[in-house]
């Protein structure tokens, strides 16, 4: 592999609670990788919209004492059933701007609602009221929705994360691509997706998959067509975040776990990549 000449910087980011429950070692772990920002899913065993007030005040506060920014609230948004009403998202809403603003940022990571069963054409009006809804929101409050391709929701394969993405027509819901997520419902992440989701796509999880079993890898060890993805982000110019998402011993409905030794060895994987692209991680 030649190596890049490139200047390049990249933001690195990570979900700490695949790291440890207790915030201290997840802060810990992430500075020893380099890392100045943390990806917030959760703390204590506590989901991120589940937060308290007081434990959100300990949280900031050890976030500034320790030099750190969170890069996006990891919420669940998304992550329900069709039946429930279209309020009902929109009102969880209200609850992750309010942990947005506690932690002073501007991105929300959400889903396009479970499948279960449905054939995803009839699903669509339905997702797409409430992801209108839910962008009218984010208009008014000048934040931006990270919508996730996930397996099992609407938005799972390419054509239809571009589909929501383009038919909802808001500046505040934009991509959070995710490549282990893509091979997992059996499409090539930069073969099938990168040209007509580059337009939209604001924001980048990290990790990888092989497609025969859909078991989750350090990225470059999959699938996922990373090094493909992250040469064409260089080369396009990306300036934004890549967050360490890796799943590396144990997966489910609203997240995963690695542990600290894992965790460390899917930034160095992913390092190694970015080291042969001349793209700095910091």
């Amino acid at each position: 592999m030649t190596v890049a000449t490139s200047t390049l910087s990249w933001a690195l980011s990570g979900f700490g609670d695949e790291i440890d429950a207790d915030p201290v070692v997840q802060l810990s772990v992430l500075e020893a990788l380099g890392a100045r920002h943390l990806e917030l899913r959760g703390a204590w065993d506590t989901g991120v919209l589940d937060l308290d007030a007081r434990q959100r005040g300990v949280l900031r506060q050890l976030l500034d004492e320790r030099g750190f920014e969170v890069s996006a609230i990891a919420s669940p948004l998304g992550k329900v059933s069709l039946d429930l009403p279209v309020e009902a998202e929109v009102e969880r809403l209200a609850t992750a701007i309010d942990v947005a603003r506690t932690f002073s940022t501007r991105y929300i990571r959400m889903f396009s609602f479970y499948q279960e069963g449905r054939d995803p054409a009839a699903m669509r009006d339905g997702v797409l009221v409430r992801l209108r809804a839910m962008a009218d929101v984010a208009e008014r409050e000048d934040l931006v929705l990270l919508h996730e391709n996930e397996k099992d929701i609407y938005g799972d394969i390419p054509e239809r994360v571009l589909d929501l993405i383009e038919s909802v027509g808001s500046d505040h819901l934009r991509i959070a691509w995710d490549s282990a997520n893509f091979v997992q419902v059996g499409n090539r992440p930069f073969t099938d997706a990168y040209a007509s989701l580059r337009p939209y796509l604001e924001y980048v999880q990290i990790k990888d998959a092989v497609a025969a079993t859909g078991h989750v890898v350090a990225a470059g060890e999959g699938d996922g067509e990373l090094l493909e993805t992250l040469t064409a982000l260089r080369d396009d110019g990306y300036q934004g975040f890549v967050s360490l998402e890796p799943h590396l011993s144990a997966a489910h409905a609203l997240g995963g776990f690695s542990g600290p030794a894992a965790f460390g060895r899917a930034a160095r994987a992913l390092r190694l990549i970015t080291d042969d692209l001349g793209v700095t991680l910091s």
